[in-house]
Formats: structure tokens, C-alpha cells, sequence
């Protein structure tokens, strides 16, 4: 049965597709002020029921437990509903998703949140030899393997903040394995002299080899190969160079990007399509500065700020611009060790950082903030938008 026929009688039906940070921040938020205002209903979908902490993904990778956040449990007294299923096709001209090729649900609005994975198509080798982070299941099978090896070699590719963070963490865990990371840029190198420095040094104390300057064109069993003819043995390779997303955006005919992000107007709307929002990993929100590059920094926001838009324009009100600015980057090293790099609004480096226990602490905080902040979400005042901590404020008035 087509879920259309059920939401006509509710009103205006708001489907969510995807909860991560962005897409959770916006079902929580729409449905804790519809339930005041008597205003849409709201659906989110989902692949699993638990809520994934993409940022202790590296801790899973690694064997270590971390909570098990329930979705269903966060939406209780929300008055939001939530399915569970893979979405494989929007119909954006019958206003209708697709999930697990035999369920048909019905929108009215759609809220765009099915964000990204790590790139493993544009390199030969990488879809049968490397192992990924993209989710649990796939960080507990590379825990599994890690747990197997016992001695021997693991590659990390990409240098950028998830790989740096798996490498620092399999060389603490496993101090057994010899850890490599391999990648285009020096470790750190968008940071500030000190803690660029500080994080070079800790993986040099973990024991983790840098391969700095080196593009991988091609994973074997038991090899990485570079450009220019060099290699390394690997036993086990952790792919983390780069990321892509769902190409269902572009297939159901909605404008996007070169990297087939959504493209959104300054309300997060999509210019092609002004019944859908975008947020998070899967929108390319343009700012003064260029696109947003997705973190849960600002994915939460984005989520956020897509929900009052939509309650807006269906209140006849003109949706406001979103506004963001990035205030930090913290990196963990390992459980106790850490570099948290303070940033201007425009992502650059500010001198201000901080290193060593304070900031694994503080990175540790900021991890779990974001569930915390969903629930407070639920019992905010009419009047009031909570933005995950570490935020550039931590409250601001409701978009009037």
C-alpha cells in the first residue's frame, strides 16, 4: 500500500531519508514542532534502527565496544514515525521513494540526508582488497582481521582526518602491526606549524610510517601499488582516500554537482526541485567561501536549518539564508592523546589548538555530544534551536 493514502489524512507528509547527523537533526526537529503546531507529519528511513557514530568508527575498527544508539527509542514521544529499509529509488515526479525495492512511501516534502562513503570505485582493486570504515558491520569485519593477523602489515590510504585517526588507533591497539599511512598529503598539513607538528610526532611514537606524496593507483592481495613504480606490501589495506555519494540524487533527476551532491539554493531547497531539501554529506551547500565540505560540524546545522525552512515555506514565510561557520577540528590519537585545531569560519587554521590529554578529552566530549543534543532537541521551547556543542553558538533564536 502506497504510505500517500494514510498521510493525506495527517496533513502534509515529511520524509527524512537517512540518519546521520544531518538527517536525525532534522526529523528530531521537525517533529518536536509539528507535535506543538499541529503541523506535518514527519517519516524517517533508515537502513539499521541504531543511530551510527561516525566519528568512533575508528574505535569499532579496532574491537573496541562503543553504545548502541536506538532511533526508534530517540524518536519516542516525537510523534515521528520511522522505517527501517534501504532506499533504492525516488520518484520525484510521483513525490514517492522506493525502499527495499517492494515498499512505496509517499511524501509531500522530501529532506535529503542519505550522505557518503568512502570512494572505493576509482581506484582498480579496492572494491575486492580493502577494507573500509563506512559502517559497523564493515569496521567489525576489519576488527575481525586485525584480531587475526597478529603480526604483519596494514596500509592505511588517505592522510587525511579519518585515516589518520585509524592509523593512530590500530598502531595503539595492535602495537603488534606495523602501520603505514599513505597518502597525497603530509599528515596534518591543513593545521597550524605546532599542531601539525605535534600530530606527526604522535604517530611517530605510535610507530605509525608516513608515506607522504604518494597517489595510489592500484591495491593487490598483499600490495599497494604507487605511481612512479614503488609499492608496499600490506596485509591488510584500510581505504580512506576519498568519498562518494548515493547516485540517487542524479538518477531521480534532481541538479547536482560534479560529485553528484544536490544542489540547494541558500535555504538548502533544491534548485531543481523546490519539494526537496538536501543536507549533510548529500548537498552541496554553497557559502561565500565555496561548498561545505561535510562534517557533523556541519551536517547538524545543515539538518537543522532544512527543518525550519520547510516549516517556514509551509507557513506562506520565505525560508532565511543558512548560515555556518567552522570553529574546530579535533583528531584523536589514540585514546589518550589528541590535537584539537581551533579554526576561523572559513575552515583555515587559527594559532590556537590544543594537544595531549586535554584535547583527547575534548575530542571526546564533542564525539558524544550529538546524542545528547538530539534529545534536547525533543523538549526545546518553541522559541529556541539547540546546535550540537563546539558549535559557533550554542543557541540561537527560531527562524521567524
Amino acid at each position: 500500500m502506497n504510505a500517500r493514502e494514510n498521510s493525506t489524512t495527517a496533513g502534509h507528509h515529511v520524509v527524512v531519508l537517512g540518519a546521520g547527523y544531518a538527517g536525525m537533526a532534522a526529523a528530531v526537529q521537525l517533529a518536536a514542532r509539528s507535535g506543538r503546531r499541529n503541523g506535518p507529519a514527519v517519516t524517517l528511513v533508515n537502513a539499521q534502527d541504531t543511530f551510527t557514530e561516525r566519528l568512533r568508527l575508528h574505535m569499532t575498527a579496532t574491537g573496541q565496544e562503543v553504545a548502541e544508539l536506538s532511533i526508534p527509542e530517540m524518536l519516542e514521544g516525537t510523534g515521528a514515525a520511522f522505517v527501517r529499509g534501504w532506499v533504492t529509488a525516488v520518484d520525484t515526479d510521483a513525490r514517492t521513494v522506493r525502499i527495499d525495492d517492494d515498499r512505496v512511501l509517499g511524501y509531500d516534502t522530501l529532506v535529503y540526508g542519505l550522505g557518503s562513503v568512502a570512494d572505493t570505485a576509482g581506484v582498480p582493486g579496492v572494491e575486492d582488497h580493502a577494507y573500509t570504515v563506512n559502517g559497523p558491520e564493515d569496521a567489525e569485519a576489519l576488527a575481525d582481521r586485525l584480531a587475526r593477523l597478529g603480526t604483519g602489515t596494514v596500509a592505511v590510504v588517505g592522510s587525511g582526518l579519518t585515516g589518520v585517526e585509524s592509523a593512530a588507533e590500530i598502531a595503539e591497539r595492535h602495537p603488534g602491526l606495523d602501520v603505514v599511512l599513505v597518502g597525497r598529503h603530509e599528515p596534518g598539513a591543513t593545521m597550524n606549524p605546532r599542531a601539525g607538528a605535534y600530530l606527526r610526532s604522535a604517530l611517530d611514537r605510535l610507530g605509525v610510517r608516513v608515506r607522504s606524496a604518494a597517489e595510489v593507483v592500484k591495491v593487490l592481495p598483499g600490495l599497494v601499488e604507487l605511481a612512479g613504480g614503488e609499492s608496499v606490501a600490506a596485509d591488510v589495506v584500510l581505504w580512506t582516500s576519498g568519498t562518494r555519494v548515493s547516485p540517487l540524487a542524479a538518477a531521480a533527476g534532481l541538479a547536482v554537482d560534479e560529485r553528484g551532491r544536490v544542489v540547494t539554493d541558500a535555504s538548502l531547497r533544491s534548485e531543481s526541485h523546490p519539494d526537496v531539501y538536501a543536507v549533510g554529506d548529500a548537498a552541496a551547500i554553497r557559502m561565500g567561501r565555496g561548498v561545505l565540505h561535510g562534517t557533523c560540524q556541519s551536517g547538524m546545522p545543515s539538518g537543522v536549518h532544512a527543518a525550519l525552512s520547510v516549516l517556514r515555506a509551509l507557513e506562506g514565510k520565505r525560508p532565511k539564508p543558512f548560515r555556518f561557520g567552522y570553529y574546530h577540528t579535533p583528531v584523536s590519537l589514540g585514546r589518550n592523546d589528541g590535537v584539537v585545531q581551533f579554526t576561523r569560519p572559513d575552515d583555515s587554521p587559527r594559532r590556537i589548538c590544543l594537544t595531549g590529554r586535554v584535547a583527547a578529552r575534548y575530542k571526546e566530549t564533542v564525539t558524544a555530544s550529538p546524542w545528547p543534543t538530539y534529545g534536547r532537541m525533543k523538549k526545546m521551547p518553541a522559541s529556541g534551536v539547540f546546535w550540537p556543542r563546539g558549535g559557533r553558538s550554542t543557541r540561537t533564536r527560531a527562524a521567524r
